[in-house]
């Protein structure tokens, strides 16, 4: 526990300034933590074989090049560069043809790591074309998370008895979700009327419910992937926390369901 809250406090006290800041500092960060995240899920042993250095590497390139592809809240409407597809799609899959005796490097392998660098690819730029908006929308949802979090493991652990998804997620139950969705969207809903938008409260609170739902969906997610591995953690790179995806993996889906409702705020 000590360990965990040592880890909570150096993290923000690296992170916070960074955040605040914006600009160079911030994109570079959030550029170095997608490889991170990129690297846990090719760690993986049980979603995929083996890659070849070679790929892994084009693998990085590609996932740096969607990170920083375009900064302006215009991608949301325009999505990213067919270009940059077009390019993943042939380097990644024709290799294919070149290990088929071996066995190494099949054609799953590659439709999973274009699936892993389009996902993370997009997740971290939305995330610094959000921050080039508004520091607000970061730390609305950042805040929805954590309240999510934090009352669905106070409430489940207080008054919890019916589980929720038990081959997944052993400790988690409906009550904790309940708490976390009710919690994880007035707190968030009050933020965002005062600081970012003062539209329809009512809005924003179904909106808040929303992505605190997608959050808790999110978090099951990433937990049934590491059951499906058989792991614990995705990595041990933050003491008492896990990797990289043990601590975006609710930010990940929230982001993706953010874009999408933007429109709607």
């Amino acid at each position: 526990m000590i360990k965990r809250l040592l880890s909570a406090i150096v993290m923000l006290i690296i992170l916070v300034p960074i955040l605040i800041a914006g600009g160079r500092a911030f994109s570079l960060a959030v550029g170095i933590i997608s490889l991170l995240a990129c690297k846990e899920m090719l760690d993986l042993k049980k979603s995929h074989s083996k890659y070849p250095a070679g790929i892994i590497l084009l693998a990085m390139l590609c996932l740096i090049v969607l990170v920083f592809y375009e900064f302006d809240a215009q991608i949301f409407f325009f999505g990213i560069s067919h270009y940059v597809l077009a390019f993943m799609f042939l380097v990644f899959l024709l290799p294919t043809l070149l290990s088929y005796k071996n066995g190494e490097y099949q054609t799953k392998d590659a439709f999973y790591l274009i699936g892993v660098i389009i996902l993370l690819g997009t997740t971290f730029n939305s995330i610094i074309v959000l921050r080039n908006m508004s520091l607000h929308h970061l730390v609305y949802l950042f805040l929805l998370i954590v309240m999510t979090d934090t009352f669905a493991f106070i409430v489940g652990s207080l008054i919890g008895k019916h589980k929720l998804a038990p081959t997944i997620s052993p400790n988690k139950t409906i009550e904790g979700t309940l708490g976390g969705l009710i919690m994880g969207s007035v707190i968030p809903t009050i933020y965002y009327y005062f600081c970012i938008n003062t539209s329809s409260i009512f809005l924003i609170f179904i909106i808040s419910l929303l992505l605190s739902f997608v959050a808790q969906l999110g978090d099951l997610f990433f937990s049934k992937v590491k059951r499906e591995n058989e792991i614990k953690d995705f990595s041990n790179l933050i003491p008492g926390h896990g990797g990289i995806l043990d601590r975006f993996d609710s930010m990940i889906f929230v982001i993706l369901a953010y874009i999408l409702l933007l429109n709607f705020l």
